[in-house]
């Protein structure tokens, strides 16, 4: 049976923050808010948390997580970019968007994709969920809240509840953030490349 927060989406409740941050450290499933609608958590590097996540998506072995990261700091211990990158990360994060880059040793190999070994990264703008990861200190590995068979993702909290109680440790309600999806943009080469045209402005990259 999954907790159920309810935390402020502009003024987070401190208590409830570090009590989401603590399901997180020991293993636990979340589902969070981003700007782009609620997504599947866990931490970086528990592998049965990963497995319980797949199975809630029926997911195989050579899908593609996301790090959901605070800052750009951040981001750099995990990806490989150059400056010119780095300027255009500094000027839409936070924000609706998926970069792809090229991973450094600190991602777990089964994270990365297996013929490239690159890492999606976001940096959401979303004040529950910045808070979260400062809390933990480190980044929340993440996927997209589509159930096996469904198209859009789910964007009810009390829905979420109901339909994977059993199979979550805590659903944070943090009101209606949306459902479009994210740009997402490659920058594992020379060429910027975007992939999907989603909730970001797609003229930054083109």
């Amino acid at each position: 049976m999954s907790q159920f927060f309810q935390i402020h989406p502009e003024n987070p409740q401190v208590r409830l923050i570090k009590q989401a941050a603590e399901v997180i450290r020991k293993g636990g499933v979340i589902v969070y808010p981003t700007d782009c609608g609620y997504s599947l958590g866990c931490h970086l590097g528990d592998k049965s948390a990963l497995d319980r996540i797949r199975a809630i998506r029926r997911l195989d072995d050579k899908h593609n997580f996301t790090l959901v990261c605070r800052d750009l700091s951040e981001i750099s211990t995990y990806a490989r970019f150059d400056n010119a990158l780095y300027r255009l990360l500094k000027h839409n994060t936070p924000g609706p968007y998926t970069f792809i880059f090229n991973a450094t040793s600190e991602v777990p190999r089964r994270l990365l994709h297996p013929k490239r070994k690159t890492i999606g990264i976001r940096v959401p703008d979303n004040k529950i969920v910045q808070d979260l990861l400062a809390e933990l200190g480190e980044p929340i590995m993440s996927s997209s809240l589509i159930l096996p068979g469904e198209t859009m993702p789910m964007t009810d909290p009390y829905d979420i509840r109901d339909t994977l109680e059993h199979a979550l440790d805590l659903v944070i309600d943090g009101g209606y953030c949306g459902m479009e999806p994210t740009t997402v943009v490659k920058m594992d080469t020379d060429d910027v490349e975007i992939l999907r045209v989603g909730a970001g402005d797609p003229s930054q990259f083109e």
